[in-house]
């Protein structure tokens, strides 16, 4: 059986890399998309003939009428963002019913779950990790305390009762006690996600047995990743961190398709870096052309508005995360944000307290004790943005990538030229590779 037919796609590095478009423009020649980590802080950007659309929960599969979206077990799920979510893809015209599932075995995200959340990381002497304050973190934590709420659970309505009496008495009281938080009502709570519990019954499955058949069945299954590689909870900048396995191994305990049924992962790199929130960032940017990277790539939150702090591509740290993941083939995007950059400077390696190195540390004084040794390449002054053929751009463009694809250790398969669908150039191996 060809398992080559069935990929994991992810973000290199700390999200926001362009994931969403890549994943709608490749979801074309899959017949599933399923989500395997994160939560509703994940904001997928998709723009159709100049139409928008943010996805958080749902795999953007969806948005092709052919494509199955899946919501893995390894996803905390906000009921009443979800149905939010539903709700807006339908009012755009888009089929939902019949096309979209949740795993029965996926975590329940429940109020109490951002209440701790919001007052912890306001709390005086605690470190900002800089979360989206959605509850994700402690809906992580509840799983592993086997204490959590299954979307199975949340379906039988006297142990959702139960279970949201006994949560609401136990949170209530350290979220009071710790912060001074004021107390949540368990029946209004009770109420409310009962009566969506009836509204998501019907998109409730066994999904891991679902998977496993579409691959027995021949099918195309892309496993789509939240976040970045280095946000990974146990591989990424801890504690700087999302709180699941957004590495490609989460891609297996977080849909219940074995490991050797994957058959390649697929990178998504910008041709430079950003990050939102706290944490290390060695090839951060501190002068204006970190403005005129921001500007010109739209580096704000998806979800939140944040705006992107702004770098060099870190070669060391994509050298990382392709070992890591196993990257096979890497998706460069935001080519065209580089257009006006007479001289591009690229992260090749370290010092660290004078020593030479390209292997990442471990922790937090390591990271930043980083100095990063560059090499600088010509910019090519000359627009890219919706070129579609790797021969017609830039020699210089050309070079970059080539440069890239030299050091990191993987093939370049995609460049994106463009925010939209149509902007974007597949490169004949790679085109090969999934005809396979």
């Amino acid at each position: 059986m060809n398992q080559r037919k069935s990929a994991v796609i992810l973000g290199a590095q700390w999200g926001d890399e362009g994931k969403g478009k890549i994943v709608d423009v490749l979801s074309e020649k899959f017949s599933v998309v399923a989500r395997y980590a994160g939560g509703h802080n994940a904001g997928h950007t998709v723009i159709i003939k100049g139409k928008k659309f943010v996805l958080q929960l749902i795999p953007c599969g969806v948005l092709r009428p052919e494509c199955k979206g899946v919501i893995g077990n390894g996803v905390v799920l906000d009921p009443m963002a979800f149905l939010s979510e539903v709700k807006k893809l339908k009012d755009a015209g888009l089929t939902v019913d019949g096309q979209l599932f949740i795993s029965n075995r996926a975590q329940v995200i429940l109020p109490y779950h951002r209440m701790i959340e919001l007052a912890a990381e306001n709390a005086p002497g605690r470190t900002k990790i800089g979360t989206t304050s959605r509850g994700i973190g402690p809906a992580y934590e509840d799983k592993m305390h086997r204490s959590g709420l299954r979307v199975v659970d949340l379906l039988n309505s006297a142990l959702l009762r139960t279970h949201i009496e006994n949560a609401c008495h136990e949170k209530n009281t350290i979220a009071h006690a710790l912060f001074g938080t004021e107390p949540l009502d368990p029946k209004t709570m009770y109420e409310e996600y009962s009566r969506a519990a009836e509204q998501i019954a019907p998109f409730v499955t066994d999904t891991a047995v679902m998977l496993n058949h579409a691959i027995d069945n021949g099918e195309k299954v892309m496993f789509e990743g939240a976040q970045g590689a280095l946000l990974d909870i146990d591989h990424g900048t801890y504690p700087f961190v999302t709180s699941s396995s957004s590495t490609a191994g989460g891609a297996v305990t977080g849909t219940g398709v074995g490991p050797t049924r994957i058959g390649t992962v697929i990178g998504v790199t910008k041709a430079y870096v950003t990050r939102v929130g706290e944490g290390p960032f060695p090839t951060e940017i501190h002068d204006s052309t970190s403005d005129l990277l921001r500007a010109r790539g739209q580096e704000y939150g998806a979800v939140t508005g944040r705006p992107r702090r702004c770098g060099w591509l870190d070669l060391p740290l994509l050298r990382y995360s392709n070992m890591i993941n196993g990257t096979e083939w890497l998706v460069v995007t935001k080519m065209d944000v580089m257009d006006e950059c007479a001289e591009i400077p690229v992260c090749t390696g370290y010092k660290i307290n004078g020593k030479v190195t390209d292997v990442i540390p471990a922790d937090m004084p390591g990271y930043n004790a980083i100095e990063p040794i560059y090499t600088k390449l010509k910019g090519w002054n000359s627009s890219t943005e919706g070129i579609t053929e790797f021969d017609k751009l830039p020699q210089l463009a050309q070079d970059y990538l080539k440069f890239i694809e030299q050091e990191s250790g993987a093939k370049i398969g995609m460049v994106s030229t463009g925010p939209d669908r149509d902007q974007t150039m597949t490169l004949p191996a790679f085109e090969e590779a999934l005809q396979a």
